[in-house]
This record gives structure tokens, sequence and C-alpha cells, in this order.
């Protein structure tokens, strides 16, 4: 579905995203671990066009995204995001904040975008709250809005950038339990984050990024019982501790 070539991607002199390569395919939960400033985030926002590449390509379907006459809006529809900061608008009831991305970018009437949205908002739990103001609600709950918002636009991909690490920690785990719920409905996801629970229970496939290389990828059980590089097991056992 997506194809990541030869990714590169700078600030300034600070080469962030060296020479990156991966593939993600239908229905794969892909999550992207590693320490803080290594990449992940950034990675994913070249996935959805928030940084412009400095070089290589990304492929949706084959086609590239930076090719002319690539309608970027559309792509953008189709591959969702899930922000660290939830980005609601503050001036909207939450049930606006999901409709307003299906009338001005998929054109759907208000009937139709009202519908979509108080399915979600069933779904991520949070239809009581529709016409609440956004402000009014805790962090955990503008991440389930979050999701319901990116849900409304019928994603076939939907990127998460630590969707969790803004939130409480007795947060966490309604957010994590909706994602996977999802990814077990087969939705195709990216997720960069540090819950390694999650990482290892609902990956299909998981990237160890370090210093804005993929040093390993494989399956959970190949990253997390059986890492082959030395800079995934430091990682892990870093982790491991911190844990404990």
């Amino acid at each position: 579905m997506i194809q990541v070539q030869h990714l590169k991607k700078s600030f300034k002199h600070l080469e962030v995203l060296h020479d990156i390569n991966f593939d993600i395919h239908k229905g794969e939960v892909v999550t992207i671990i590693g320490s803080s400033g290594s990449g992940k985030s950034t990675l994913l926002r070249c996935i959805n066009l928030l940084e412009r590449l400095d070089d290589g390509h990304i492929l949706f379907h084959g086609e590239d995204i930076l090719g002319r006459g690539f309608h970027v809006n559309q792509y953008r529809s189709r591959v969702g995001m899930v922000f660290q900061g939830f980005y609601l608008f503050n001036n909207l009831t939450v049930l606006e904040n999901c409709m307003i991305g299906q009338m001005k970018v998929l054109k759907r009437s208000k009937e139709e975008a009202k519908q979509m949205a108080l399915k979600y908002l069933e779904k991520v739990g949070m239809l009581s709250f529709a016409n609440q103001s956004s402000v009014q609600l805790s962090g955990g709950q503008k991440q389930r809005v979050a999701i319901a918002r990116a849900l409304c636009m019928s994603p076939e991909v939907l990127l998460f950038d630590e969707p969790t690490s803004a939130l409480d920690p007795e947060m966490v785990g309604d957010v994590l339990a909706i994602m996977k719920e999802l990814a077990n409905e087969g939705l195709t996801m990216i997720v960069v984050t540090h819950e390694m629970e999650f990482a290892k229970d609902v990956s299909s496939h998981v990237v160890f990024m370090d210093q804005g290389v993929i040093v390993e990828e494989g399956t959970p059980t190949d990253i997390f019982e059986h890492p082959r590089e030395e800079r995934t097991r430091t990682f892990l056992k870093r982790y491991l501790k911190t844990n404990d």
C-alpha cells in the first residue's frame, strides 16, 4: 500500500533521516519504536507530507505522492493522522470537529457527515459528549475524539504519532484499547509509540529506529525476543529496566 524508498530528511545541516526504506501492506499494524530523537515522528510526518522530503520517494498504491498532478488533499484524506497534541478546533463542538473535514474535503452533505460523526463517536465512547465544546474534555477524551475525527474520513491507512504520550497514565489504556480494536478490524495502521506492550501484542511488524536509520525490523517475536543488533538489545534492556 505504501512504499518508502531511500527517504532522506534534514533540518538545516542536521540529517534526521538517512536512506529510509520500508513497505506497509494492507491490514498491517506497523509500530515504529526507538529513543526520543531517533527520527520516528519525522518519518511519520514525511509519509503524510507534513514535512517535505529532501530525497527519495513515497509511493501510495504505486503512485509517487510527490509526482506532478498528484492530489495531496485526497491523499491526506485516505492516509489519516492522529497527533500527540490532539489538534481539535476549540471553537467547535465535539460533533462539529468530526464533521468539518468530511464536508470540506470529502464534500459530504451536512446530514451525511453528521451520521458518520455520530457513528464513530459512539465507537470511541464519546457519543454523550457530542454537543460539548472540545475545551471541556480531558486529554484522553480529546484523543478519542481525534481518533473518531480521523475515522470519519474513511481512511485506508491511519498514522498515530505517539498518541498516548500526552495523556495521564489512567487515560492511556482507553486509547490503546480503541487502537487494538481498530487493528483487530483490519485497519492498516502505522504507530509511533513508546508503549512496548502494545507493540509486542498488537503489531504485525515492528521497526526499530536509532539516530535516523532503521536498525532492524521484523515481527514482534523477531524484535522483542530475538533481536539481532546490539543497538536494539541495548534499547530494549533500557526499556525493561524502566518498566520493572
